[in-house]
């Protein structure tokens, strides 16, 4: 991938990002698809690693637990908040970032 490529591939992703209501995302916490993206790491670049399947630096994110699929804790805290969330959408997963 050309750089121009790159910064091409990070705009869109920037563009389809948004915040939503938790309630929305629901059906992908259900089916075990709804990943969360620690507070401290670019939604947008954890987005980008996820489209270009870089498992290396994924991976590593894992292990350090800065991301991972949401929690039982966290989906209900964000219902009993009923907060707003950053996400976006990486086929089948869907990111999501509470900034709160």
């Amino acid at each position: 991938m050309t750089q121009t490529d790159d910064l091409i591939t990070r705009k869109k992703l920037n563009l389809e990002t948004s915040r939503m209501p938790w309630q929305e995302l629901q059906r992908f916490f259900a089916k075990g698809d709804a990943i969360f993206v620690s507070s401290d790491l670019d939604l947008v670049d954890v987005a980008y690693q996820f489209s270009q399947d870089n498992k290396t630096q994924v991976n590593t994110w894992m292990i350090n637990h800065k991301i991972g699929k949401v929690t039982e804790s966290q989906a209900q805290q964000w219902i009993n908040k009923d907060s707003l969330v950053w996400a976006v959408v990486i086929k089948p997963w869907v990111l999501v970032q509470d900034k709160n």
